[in-house]
């Protein structure tokens, strides 16, 4: 399957630049996964949708203040480094820009010299490890020095640094947001709960694979970068019990539940690192429905989503979403595949 087949022609003006003001105001194209069928409604009636003892999973992971911007020490060429994951102790792996700038042994500051960090390995597309360098907290002085690492599309300033949050983040450790979370409003989960939909929650640190276009014309070629997910007992136990539909929200939401599923063949507690890749021809074993948004063409998202529907429907629902004018990616519009 070559990755041509899922490319599509998006006009700038869809790509959303700024999230509504209400959260729950973004239009909302609800898709019969089997025969393709479509509606559209606003993301507050995603409440028609599910159904008592359905169960709703969604990604608690919090956005780091992840993206650096400081000075290469003697020269003060200006040096942008996104951190990725963290690798042991004060060592974590980045993102740089410009890496011909970088030597193993540089040493960037940022803040004035509060925070320093050293090159100590360089690796390839633009990785780096940096060993940081610093008194007190780290992530303290992370959200004091750092920027939301907003994708590349988005070019306009974001005022409030939690509408690229979700209501309910509290794990630290991406460097990007579920993006299909950010259209729940406290407000709107608890009449979800209200209705007897359970509530499970689990954790997928969005890493590197965000910011990653696909290189290489076979699909089958592509190798993803691994992500770290955990599931804790008492979610394990929800999803074990459900006896509706299981609709995940996003695709990190979806990966991680396939990944356990697909290693012990049931929903148990566990932790680790997943590189899952679904596409076309995959089986799901965990979720049956998916909120999510719309999202890059020839990306691993857009071929997530045509797996659990088909490459006809998915790539007909977004010719129709254009024409209707959605808003699309981050902070864009929503859909839910049914």
């Amino acid at each position: 399957m070559k990755t041509s087949e899922f490319d599509f022609v998006l006009d700038k003006r869809f790509i959303a630049q700024r999230p509504l003001t209400n959260r729950t105001e973004s239009k909302l194209m609800i898709v019969d996964k089997n025969n393709g069928s479509l509606e559209h409604k606003k993301f507050s009636a995603i409440l028609e949708y599910l159904n008592e003892n359905d169960t709703l999973v969604v990604n608690d992971t919090l956005v780091m203040a992840a993206r650096l911007i400081g000075s290469k020490e003697i020269t003060n060429a200006k040096i942008e480094i996104m951190l990725l994951k963290s690798i042991e102790g004060e060592i974590w792996e980045t993102l740089v820009k410009p890496l011909k700038k970088i030597k193993i042994g540089t040493i960037v500051e940022f803040g004035g010299g509060i925070l320093k960090g050293k090159c100590v390995k360089i690796l390839s597309e633009g990785i780096i490890h940096v060993e940081f360098i610093y008194q007190g907290i780290f992530l303290e002085i992370l959200d004091k020095l750092g920027e939301m690492p907003l994708p590349p599309y988005i070019t306009e300033k974001l005022e409030d640094k939690d509408r690229y949050q979700t209501v309910y983040a509290k794990n630290i450790g991406s460097v990007a947001a579920p993006t299909a979370g950010l259209h729940f409003s406290k407000e709107l989960l608890e009449k979800i709960a209200a209705k007897g939909i359970k509530i499970a929650y689990l954790t997928l640190h969005v890493g590197l694979g965000t910011f990653r276009p696909i290189k290489v014309d076979d699909i089958d070629e592509h190798k993803m970068h691994s992500e770290f997910y955990s599931l804790d007992k008492k979610n394990a136990e929800i999803l074990k019990n459900t006896q509706g539909k299981i609709i995940a929200v996003g695709t990190t939401s979806t990966r991680t539940l396939e990944t356990i599923v697909g290693k012990y063949g049931e929903f148990i507690a566990d932790s680790g690192f997943t590189d899952i890749f679904i596409y076309p021809g995959y089986q799901f074993k965990a979720i049956d429905c998916l909120i999510t948004n719309f999202h890059l063409p020839k990306s691993t998202l857009l071929m997530l989503v045509s797996a659990l529907s088909s490459k006809k429907i998915m790539l007909n629902a977004y010719d129709q979403a254009i024409k209707k004018e959605y808003r699309f990616f981050s902070f864009g519009d929503s859909m839910l595949i049914r």
